[in-house]
């Protein structure tokens, strides 16, 4: 604590003699306004214990980020005593915290406990079974585990831990497993069947958690998160103290840097139909740059449209009414859900306070791999049966421009899996269950043709790049500006790709381009380019070529005019399948089809 304080426990800290320290953090202050919003509660009691000499100041926010002094309390005595404050909820209705310091007199001051509660009539405390879907991730997985096995608390809530193994690395042959499941005991149970994905994994979970568990809620966990324990049982807590059942998410901090907050919220932007951070959030917000009091957004309440899978609680009730994830694999498969579930009346609460932690996006970039398939497919299944715009909206638009882009940049294995997706929804919704058995084999066979889903490690097993001539006057291509300029460079860039392919670009890449710089309009000056990975692991060798540009500009074209024209047909086949596709009896045949599943 740099000679302010130490801390003396999870919830306790010593004070130095006139010294100061602040609990207005993160995980330390009082999230006021999202206990205002959804639940019924008017104050808030902070109950303290401490010891010695000085004073409790208690400081509430307001939705603008401005902080001002809501109490206080001196201490003077030698003797541990209960100090409490009872705090209005009033004035939080668009955001707000609270939060205290505590400051030592001539001698220190000791905190020995803090607790923000309620008076509450509710003595039954709600309980959780957790579902954590696992892929060849066993280290991950124990560690997880160990943890939960070492805090009694969070035990106490738990009715069951669901893992479900599907990878081929499998939970129980880590050496710390067998100890592990007997620290858990009857607490534990693993099932093991087919990669089914995400959207098969949690669906297995909250299908076993309500049909043979009796928890309140389930509460899904990715398997490489550290989870604070502490943040279950508050999402329990605040689970069971909601006006109607909620769903409530937990907020994600980068793995790799442990005070970088990833996603304070999320929701879909429903006109483009895309996916993102909620409006007035930031993302990658640094906390040991910026504290929760220099920065004004994270005072106001953000309400939001769904919450990722990486923690998320979800009222078993919610479940039992609107069925299981449908069969997406991954991608989308958390939003849709959430959406689903408000238009079934039950709302995403994203809980400051809440959190886990993550390995970040910006490590990959798996709109280029096998992954593209299901971006594409979801994303428009997703705005099928719930977009509130004609058509979807922007959506039909934004995905032949994806189209194009891909193109443009010689990306042919991802241009290709998205006219699949098209093709499979154009199909129909009965081949969903079919394809999250079945798809994810089929696209990495398909992208064994494509030069550039191909890579290598070593950048010397490919020829030294080399252009025919440098660039005109020495000026490197640059981003195009304006709507005008951006049609101004695809059309140029169109024409250009069924020109013949330059022989020495046949023979060397015409250009070495970090993944940073992965930039269609770059992209669409070369013949060939050496293009590095997202985590920078490999490079792949993107090489253009015309007849197949033609063709899957041509495939391009009909199979959007076709989806923009048959939109209110397929929206209307899709609604009527929901049901069926979310259903336990649907899901169940799924799971028997997997490979043969198997349960400690």
């Amino acid at each position: 604590m740099g000679g302010f304080g130490t801390i003396s426990g999870t919830i306790g800290a010593v004070v130095s003699p006139e010294r100061r320290l602040t609990f207005g953090t993160y995980f330390n202050a009082f999230p006021a306004s999202y206990w205002r919003r959804w639940t019924t509660f008017d104050s808030v009691r902070l109950s303290m214990r401490l010891g010695g000499q000085g004073t409790v100041i208690v400081y509430r926010s307001t939705a603008k980020g401005h902080v001002q002094r809501a109490d206080s309390a001196v201490i003077d005595s030698r003797d541990f005593e209960a100090v409490e404050f009872d705090l209005p909820l009033k004035p939080f209705i668009d955001g707000g915290w609270y939060w205290f310091d505590v400051e030592a007199g001539e001698s220190s001051l000791t905190l020995e406990s803090a607790v923000w509660g309620f008076k509450t009539d509710k003595t039954a405390q709600g309980s959780v079974s957790i579902g954590i879907t696992t892929f060849n991730r066993p280290e991950f997985c124990v560690d997880q585990l160990i943890k939960l096995s070492q805090e009694p608390a969070v035990l106490d809530v738990i009715d069951e831990i669901l893992v479900i193994d599907q990878g081929t690395q499998k939970v129980t042959d880590h050496e710390l497993y067998d100890q592990t499941a007997a620290a858990l005991g009857a607490k534990l149970r693993l099932i093991e069947q087919g990669n089914l994905g995400g959207s098969g994994g949690f669906s297995r979970a909250m299908d076993e958690a309500t049909s043979k568990g009796d928890a309140d809620y389930v509460l899904l966990l990715d398997d490489d998160v550290v989870c604070e324990p502490e943040g279950i049982l508050r999402a329990v807590a605040f689970a069971d103290l909601a006006k109607q059942p909620t769903l409530v998410g937990g907020q994600m901090f980068s793995l790799y840097d442990r005070s970088v907050l990833h996603a304070f919220g999320e929701t879909v932007a429903k006109y483009r139909w895309f996916w993102g951070a909620a409006p007035h959030t930031e993302h990658g917000h640094n906390f040991a740059k910026h504290s929760l009091r220099s920065m004004q957004w994270l005072h106001r309440r953000i309400d939001v449209d769904y919450n990722g899978w990486w923690m998320c609680l979800i009222p078993t009730k919610v479940i039992r009414e609107i069925g299981l994830s449908l069969p997406m694999f991954i991608k989308w498969d958390d939003a849709e859900f959430g959406l689903r579930a408000a238009e079934a009346g039950y709302p995403t609460v994203t809980m400051p306070g809440v959190a886990v932690w993550h390995v970040p996006w910006h490590e990959k970039d798996d709109t280029i791999d096998w992954q593209a398939y299901f971006h594409r497919r979801n994303r428009i299944v997703a705005a099928l049966l719930h977009s509130p715009y004609d058509r979807g909206g922007r959506l039909v638009r934004e995905s032949f421009e994806t189209q194009v882009k891909h193109l443009l940049s010689m990306q042919y294995g991802p241009a290709e899996m998205g006219l699949m997706a098209i093709e499979d929804i154009l199909e129909g919704p009965q081949r969903m269950h079919r394809d999250v058995l079945e798809r994810l084999p089929e696209l990495r066979e398909l992208r064994k043709r494509y030069d550039d889903s191909q890579s290598q490690t070593d950048l010397d097993a490919f020829p030294k790049a080399k252009r025919r001539k440098p660039p005109r006057k020495g000026k490197e291509p640059t981003a195009p500006t304006g709507k005008l300029g951006r049609a101004k460079t695809m059309v140029a860039g169109a024409v250009r790709q069924v020109a013949p392919v330059r022989d020495t670009a046949k023979v060397n890449p015409e250009a070495s381009i970090p993944h940073v710089d992965l930039k269609w309009w770059l992209l669409s000056q070369f013949d060939s380019a050496l293009v590095s990975s997202a985590d920078g692991s490999a490079a792949s060798w993107y090489k253009r070529d015309p007849e197949l540009f033609r063709d899957l500009m041509a495939r391009s074209v009909t199979l959007h005019a076709r989806l923009g024209k048959e939109w209110p047909q397929l929206s209307a086949r899709y609604k009527a399948a929901l049901d069926e596709l979310a259903s336990p009896d649907a899901w169940h045949k799924t799971f028997e089809q997997s490979s043969t599943p198997h349960q400690t």
